[in-house]
């Protein structure tokens, strides 16, 4: 198998991005008639949703699916749903009660713009849509369970990571307590993406498995370097506070392992995500791709 360039983005990745702002754009235009009266939650939730994000976890699962032999109608149900679920825990964690964020991709957060109680109804909205649309998925009532099922194991996990973090500023730094914190908020997340698009390609139980492994330690990977960012990053590259997490004595990779420590650890994630594609030879050389890059993303 050739060598993957780690160098740059991969070519691919922003078609995938501007394919999902479009999905997202045209599911959130199909809302409109049926928006809520009196209210500009809609509004709310398009702002969430919308201010240029990664979409790395929606990728995620399209490219999953892909790799499977899927159709990309298949898995944009499972891809939108994801997203939705990680803009609801933004929305939340970014509030003055969690991280007290005034700044997400480079614009004001969904309270400072909104105001906090409709940022907190507009997180709770887009948390139960994403199992909407989930029930929305072309698949068999079985594969829909999955997909629920993952989902929602993911979003508890996001939670209890959440929860561990917050309690952590108070507490001594461990290992231990960063691993979990890290596995449960942030990896979660992406073994699900991983999983889901398998689900929707219809793939054997050993395919998804192998997918959600990659997931796991990409999510992994993925925070041990916005981590690292956090020390190193500005605002301007980052678009969000640069050195909150230090500021507030969260448990972080840095604060444990130093950043080359976490960067060495992040390396080891990456290369564990790589190994658990084996299965799929060539097929998964995007997700190879996508997995290099992750050590080299400045923002």
């Amino acid at each position: 198998m050739p060598p993957v360039d780690s160098s740059a983005m991969p070519a691919w990745l922003p078609v995938r991005r501007q394919q999902l702002d479009r999905a997202i754009s045209a599911h959130l235009k199909s809302l409109k008639p049926a928006a809520p009266p009196y209210t500009r939650l809609l509004e709310v939730v398009e702002y969430g949703l919308g201010g240029g994000g990664k979409r790395v976890r929606p990728v995620l699962v399209l490219e999953a699916c892909a790799v499977c032999a899927g159709a990309d109608e298949a898995a944009l149900p499972a891809a939108l749903a994801a997203e939705c679920v990680h803009t609801f825990s933004l929305i939340h964690d970014d509030l003055p009660a969690m991280d007290d964020d005034d700044l997400r991709r480079g614009r004001p957060t969904c309270h400072k713009q909104f105001g906090e109680a409709l940022a907190i109804l507009a997180g709770d909205w887009l948390l139960a849509h994403a199992f909407e649309l989930l029930e929305m998925a072309p698949l068999s009532p079985d594969d829909r369970c999955q997909l629920v099922g993952r989902l929602r194991r993911a979003t508890e996990a996001m939670i209890e990571g959440q929860a561990a973090d917050i309690e952590g500023q108070v507490q001594p730094t461990r290992a231990e307590r960063v691993r979990f914190i890290h596995a449960h908020k942030t990896a979660a997340l992406f073994d699900a993406c991983g999983a889901m698009g398998a689900i929707c390609a219809g793939a054997s139980e050993d395919r998804v498995d192998a997918m959600a492994e990659y997931g796991r330690h990409f999510g992994l990977a993925f925070q041990i370097v916005d981590d690292v960012l956090d020390c190193t990053g500005s605002a301007e590259t980052l678009g969000k506070r640069a050195g909150k997490d230090r500021g507030a004595a969260k448990q972080t990779y840095p604060a444990v392992f130093g950043r080359e420590g976490s960067r060495g650890r992040a390396r080891e994630e990456i290369e564990a995500a790589v190994a658990a594609l084996a299965p799929f030879g060539p097929a998964a050389n995007r997700l190879r791709e996508l997995a290099h890059f992750v050590l080299q993303r400045q923002r």
